[in-house]
């Protein structure tokens, strides 16, 4: 059975450690369940987690994560009201070490966020704003890719993701207004990049 959906970083922490409690890996499958399928803001904000955390640097992970926050945003950009994932998808899974490392690495913020993001200016949290900030987000996260080859470069436009992600779960226009300016900033350093390589 499907719980409430989370409304704060730390209830998306502790649905993952309980996760890990019970079984020796973690699928993304069993992530969705534990969540909520209606719940697209957590599920933007997770996979970017991952990637800025520690975790990240395991070559090609922050690709896989790209590939699954495109397949997410694409399905909030065009209006559906619950998450799909294929099967290939929803088997991929990280040890349940990796993952209580990454909810112990994230407690500290998570708690920080929780006391100041709240329900601020929601009307800019739905309806065409997400629509258009999802389109921006699947551009965000095509630059994934090519950026891993380049040391923390992927930091940027993942950051920018888990900001829309955390400005769906909890209704706040403010936050959304620093996606925006976090990926205008992204986009700034990915061309950077591009020219420097270039």
């Amino acid at each position: 059975m499907m719980s409430d959906a989370p409304s704060s970083i730390e209830d998306i922490l502790k649905i993952l450690k309980d996760l890990a409690d019970k079984q020796d890996r973690v699928k993304l499958g069993d992530v969705i369940e534990a969540i909520g399928g209606r719940s697209f803001g957590p599920f933007l904000l997770l996979p970017a987690l991952i990637d800025i955390s520690p975790v990240g640097s395991i070559p090609g992970l922050p690709t896989i994560l790209a590939a699954i926050i495109i397949l997410i945003a694409v399905q909030l950009a065009l209006g559906r009201d619950h998450l799909w994932v294929p099967e290939f998808l929803a088997r991929r899974s990280l040890a349940s070490k990796t993952v209580c490392k990454i909810v112990d690495k994230a407690k500290k913020p998570a708690a920080w966020a929780d006391r100041w993001f709240h329900g601020r200016l929601p009307a800019l949290t739905k309806g065409p704003f997400v629509r258009v900030a999802a389109v921006a987000c699947i551009l965000l996260a095509l630059t994934v890719p090519p950026l891993e080859l380049l040391p923390l470069a992927t930091t940027a436009p993942m950051a920018a993701i888990a900001t829309f992600g955390l400005a769906l779960m909890v209704r706040d226009g403010a936050v959304m207004i620093v996606f925006i300016l976090l990926a205008i900033a992204a986009v700034a350093l990915g061309t950077g990049f591009a020219i420097t390589k270039a």
